[in-house]
């Protein structure tokens, strides 16, 4: 335990490094910043490769050690449950600060693409109801479209729990050697990771430009001050009033993966990640994480939620649309409905944006007027969709060690 300890704070302090020095490179050499993108590049498609393998066989073989559908309907419902709790104070907390914070002064939009914006196709919510059913399993698995892939893995694994006990534990062998394989491979590519974070940060800051960043300073501060009070009070909070565990002291322990998904921009790259720091630091049984990482990596969306929130709030005051409380309730629970729903298509997070703008009558030309910065605040949110997937991983966690225990 003591080496994995020195492995992780070693590549933590690497990562921290690549960050500030990947920031300054792509400010001093933008050129070259913009041309070494490649490194970045290869190290998310080495950790997308994972991605699909091991989120069928880990939600399988998780489905298949419960054991009976009994304990997979109680743990599913807890999972959902403390996952729509997250998002919804996520959401509580950005609607509050843009009440008390009421940004929304006009910025420049010369060089922004109006179009780009509005051509979104438009939702539906048969559209969103049928794109979880994988109507070939095959194409799901190679297109990487994780909300079939887990409804395809849940059923099979529930098929499964009727074969003979014989054929249970073959398939559970087989799909277990493919878990520990992919994890295996994860830790070949974390050792990547202080160069691809270093890579990645650069290019987005020279991509970006710091001019940008100024011109909407305010509002970045409002979307990233929300993000951090989630992150830092409520979410440890939670945990600790639920799990009954020192949250800072966990935090600190699996935040390998927060700064992954920061980095990466992606909760599906960092989730071989966060699967093998949350058993090895997190003391996570596998069962667990095997389960609810894999579903949190799909439908669980506090920041971006937090981010949606305070976005279309924004987008209201620049248009001098002012929302009443009432507007403000069904705003919060539309995002919340919608983070859940809508993972599974496409651009998930432009999709929310653009039913809500419509709901509230604002045209979504106005998300040109916040898209520039979309890339950095993204690396954010996702950070903290991955910190809320590993905090309700660890209250899961403890509510099956204490059944477990009341049982014995």
């Amino acid at each position: 335990m003591i080496k994995k300890i020195k492995k992780y704070a070693t590549t933590n302090t690497l990562v921290i490094f690549g960050i500030v020095l990947g920031a300054a490179f792509g400010i001093l050499f933008p050129e070259l910043a913009l041309e070494q993108k490649i490194i970045g590049s290869a190290f998310i498609a080495f950790l997308k490769m994972l991605v699909v393998p091991l989120v069928f066989a880990s939600i399988y073989t998780a489905i298949l050690g419960l054991g009976s559908l009994e304990h997979l309907k109680n743990i599913g419902i807890r999972t959902i449950s403390f996952y729509i709790l997250t998002t919804a104070l996520a959401v509580v907390a950005a609607i509050a600060a843009m009440n008390i914070f009421a940004i929304g002064e006009l910025v420049s939009s010369s060089g922004l693409s109006y179009e780009q914006a509005a051509a979104i196709a438009p939702f539906s919510f048969s559209t969103m109801i049928l794109s979880f059913i994988p109507t070939n399993i095959f194409s799901a698995l190679s297109d990487g479209s994780m909300m079939q892939i887990i409804v395809f893995a849940i059923l099979f694994g529930v098929a499964s729990l009727y074969l003979k006990p014989n054929e249970q534990k073959h398939m559970f062998d087989f799909f277990t050697a493919v878990s520990n394989a992919m994890l295996k491979m994860a830790e070949w590519v974390i050792l990547m990771t202080p160069v691809g974070v270093f890579s990645l940060i650069s290019y987005v800051i020279a991509e970006q430009g710091i001019d940008v960043v100024l011109g909407l300073w305010k509002y970045m501060l409002v979307v990233i001050g929300v993000i951090l009070f989630h992150g830092i009070i409520t979410l440890p909070a939670i945990l600790s009033y639920f799990g009954k565990v020192n949250p800072y002291r966990y935090l600190s322990d699996v935040r390998e993966a927060p700064i992954m998904a920061f980095s990466t921009a992606s909760s599906a790259a960092t989730l071989p990640v966060s699967m093998r720091v949350v058993e090895e630091m997190g003391g996570v049984d596998t069962k667990t994480a095997s389960f609810v990482l894999p579903l949190g990596a799909t439908v669980s969306m506090d920041g971006t939620a937090a981010y949606l929130s305070v976005a279309v709030l924004y987008i209201a005051n620049l248009a001098g649309v002012t929302l009443s409380f009432g507007d403000q309730i069904l705003l919060a629970i539309t995002v919340v409905a919608l983070s859940v729903g809508v993972a599974a298509l496409p651009s998930a997070s432009l999709v929310m944006m653009v039913v809500i703008l419509n709901q509230i009558g604002l045209p979504v030309e106005y998300i040109a007027l916040i898209v520039a910065v979309d890339r950095i605040l993204d690396m954010c949110r996702t950070s903290l969709n991955v910190t809320s997937d590993l905090i309700v991983t660890k209250i899961v966690d403890q509510y099956e060690k204490k059944a477990l225990k009341n049982k014995n």
